[in-house]
């Protein structure tokens, strides 16, 4: 089976080496499942021609050590396709089995040229929330996944938009992700952006929904904790007063571009950390859409236990093994002082947390199951 994954914004980003993880993962699961993946994305051409041609000499590099030599497939906003032919890029559209999408914005035409589609919905409660207050609009698609746990459930806090949501559990890819036994460092880490200009209007009220705002309110959390807590974090010129702040408070700040700036940085960086220490965004905690980040993820099936801020009740993520969720000041200091004091029991329990739920390959079976269902239906 023939599957085209759409990503959005890799190739423009080579500083982001967890970016490509967030796609990765599924493809490495489609392709351990069997299946023929390929890469699509949109290409945003700057006026640096020479500069645009080393992006994508590094990009194609990199998905050919994750065995995708010579699967990419890059378009221009115009229609045009790089390094490839009209003729045979329809051709491999017109082959593909289905296009799983994770770009909402993706434009219909590209979205006309496949036989079945699927959009993968990664931002639970805020694309619904987009999408309900006509900020967003998504092409219609073939199918619905999301990896949101409660949405489409009558007591999610958000519209469904009448859409047929798919329930699926964000993957990790167990294989390209082992289990590290000894961490390299003492601190508990994590990568994250910073200020993305991301603000939450309802109608009524707007709020911050950048990562900075959440850090912030637990700024002062070094200094109730039993070990070192580090951020390396995708910083600007504007962010000085910011970081002053923070090192004022005890934080180890990192620029993340120097500590996981290619996939492989990206993964030693988590992986020789002790474990992650992180926020979410603000919305995840309005919604209550029990969301966890691809990231954490990364560092559970490491065997590195995480403490990140709860978002609402869960049937697979736990409060106090191998996931400590915390929702104040003090419940954060108390678990980085319970994941610090009893970190095998922990570290064991990360592991098996990522093996018993969220397994890549067995989240691209079910993606395959409701295809082939589908198919047989349609």
């Amino acid at each position: 089976m023939r599957v085209v994954i759409s990503a959005h914004n890799v190739v423009n980003y080579p500083e982001g080496g967890g970016h490509l993880w967030v796609y990765m993962q599924y493809v490495q699961g489609l392709r351990n499942a069997g299946c023929d993946v390929w890469w699509l994305e949109e290409f945003l051409p700057t006026d640096d021609s020479e500069r645009d041609r080393e992006r994508v000499q590094i990009f194609s590099k990199r998905l050919a050590r994750f065995g995708l030599d010579g699967k990419l497939l890059l378009y221009t906003k115009e229609g045009a396709h790089l390094g490839i032919s009209d003729a045979e890029a329809k051709r491999i559209f017109r082959d593909t089995d289905m296009l799983l999408n994770f770009h909402q914005e993706i434009q219909p035409r590209v979205l006309a040229q496949f036989r079945r589609t699927a959009l993968v919905d990664i931002d639970p409660g805020l694309l619904q929330f987009w999408i309900s207050h006509e900020q967003l609009s998504v092409a219609p698609h073939d199918l619905y996944f999301t990896t949101g746990e409660t949405v489409g459930r009558p007591d999610a806090n958000f519209s469904d938009c009448g859409l047929p949501w798919i329930p699926i559990r964000p993957p990790v890819a167990l294989d390209l992700w082992p289990y590290v036994s000894e961490p390299y460092s003492d601190a508990f880490t994590t990568v994250s952006s910073w200020w993305a200009g991301e603000w939450v209007f309802d109608g009524h009220e707007s709020y911050d929904n950048n990562k900075r705002a959440q850090f912030l309110e637990f700024a002062a959390l070094p200094r109730m904790a039993s070990q070192p807590l580090e951020l390396a974090l995708n910083l600007g010129e504007t962010d000085e007063e910011d970081c002053r702040v923070l090192r004022a408070n005890g934080w180890r700040v990192r620029h993340a571009f120097e500590v996981a700036g290619t996939p492989e940085d990206y993964q030693r960086y988590v992986q020789a950390s002790r474990g992650e220490f992180s926020c979410a965004k603000a919305s995840c905690m309005k919604f209550q859409n029990a969301w966890i980040s691809d990231r954490s993820l990364c560092y559970l099936a490491s065997g590195r236990p995480v403490v990140v801020q709860h978002t609402g009740p869960s049937s697979r993520l736990p409060d106090r093994l191998g996931m400590l969720r915390f929702s104040t000041l003090e419940e954060a200091a108390d678990c980085l002082r319970d994941a610090d004091a009893n970190y095998y029991r922990h570290s064991r329990a990360a592991r098996e947390l990522t093996e018993a739920f969220f397994d890549a390959r067995r989240v691209a079976e079910q993606i395959l199951n409701h295809c082939s269902e589908m198919r047989r239906t349609g």
